[in-house]
């Protein structure tokens, strides 16, 4: 009997327990909120891809890719590139005469290509870098990707903001109600918003060269800005 009644005294203190659980986790008000955080940057990292290609000149017949390799690493060198923001992307090479050339029974000529890819830090170097190429040799120019130095920083400083937006909001919203909030219960990493990628644009910044010549400058060209946007999900406690 005594084993009877001490089992079914242990069954309802564990029953009362759950129940005390139940009602601390019914009693545990909560706020849930997001908190938004954003920013732009200009592009400070400009990485492009450029494709060199052996051609025929008149009178001098085919210049050669190693001709061509060490005028363009000139041109880079002069305008303050080194080793560092330069690095060979691809090797080929390819005959554009191969079926006319089996015709009429010649040698082929293959002609050789090589791809940079270079690290700007501006459009006004990539400006500079295009003004001393070889128009003949290069067969094409192209930006492959922007970025910033800082990106990670820049991320890092967002995620803080916006989990600091989210407490503000959860504040006023509490406030709303004669409430404050508690500890945070939670906090979810923050998501970054995908952006549109950026882009070369014009921006309007023309500007008379001469009242008196009464002609206006070329209009200065620059990328899109980089947007950065942050959210995160954060649980308040209510007191």
């Amino acid at each position: 009997m005594k084993k009877v009644l001490l089992s079914f005294l242990t069954g309802v203190m564990m029953l009362t327990a759950m129940a005390q659980d139940n009602n601390s986790a019914v009693k545990q008000r909560t706020v849930n909120v997001t908190g938004v955080a954003e920013m732009e940057i200009v592009p400070d990292e400009i990485y492009v891809q450029v494709t060199l290609k052996e051609y025929d000149k008149k009178g001098a017949g085919k210049i050669d890719i190693e001709t061509i390799k060490n005028k363009f690493l000139e041109a880079c060198k002069s305008i303050g590139l080194t080793e560092k923001e330069i690095s060979v992307q691809g090797y080929s090479g390819f005959d554009n005469n191969y079926w006319l050339t089996r015709k009429n029974k010649k040698n082929p000529d293959l002609k050789a290509s090589i791809t940079y890819s270079i690290k700007l830090n501006s459009t006004g170097k990539m400006d500079e870098l295009v003004d001393k190429m070889d128009d003949e040799a290069t067969q094409s120019f192209s930006i492959a990707k922007v970025s910033h130095s800082k990106l990670d920083e820049f991320k890092k400083e967002l995620k803080i903001k916006a989990i600091k937006a989210a407490k503000e909001k959860a504040s006023y919203l509490a406030e709303a109600i004669d409430e404050h909030i508690g500890g945070a219960i939670t906090i979810n990493d923050a998501n970054e918003v995908n952006t549109d990628y950026p882009r070369p644009m014009m921006y309007a910044n023309a500007m008379m060269k001469s009242a008196d010549a009464g002609e206006s400058a070329p209009m200065d060209v620059d990328f899109k800005k980089i947007k950065l946007q942050f959210e995160v999900n954060v649980v308040f406690a209510l007191k």
